[in-house]
């Protein structure tokens, strides 16, 4: 059962939220990608579509890094 408790914590600790950075950051690599694609393509509504995309990557991992500053050393899986 403690295992569990801790398993349902791993998001909110510093290992998950890590990890949710990372695969957040992954996703820039499509978005590079995208915005390639769009300028030879020289279509504006994918390049307008990939800088939104490209806008709300680094507002999330903003985001993350921020709940990764509260957290601090209440860390779930330490403690």
């Amino acid at each position: 059962m403690n295992a569990l408790s801790k398993a349902k914590g791993f998001k909110k600790s510093k290992a998950g939220t890590y990890l949710s950075i990372g695969t957040t950051a992954f996703g820039a690599v499509g978005v590079a990608k995208q915005v390639q694609k769009a300028r030879s393509e020289h279509d504006a509504l994918r390049l307008v579509d990939a800088v939104i995309t490209g806008a709300a990557i680094v507002t999330g991992i903003a985001l993350l890094v921020r709940e990764l500053k509260r957290i601090g050393d209440d860390d779930v899986l330490l403690g």
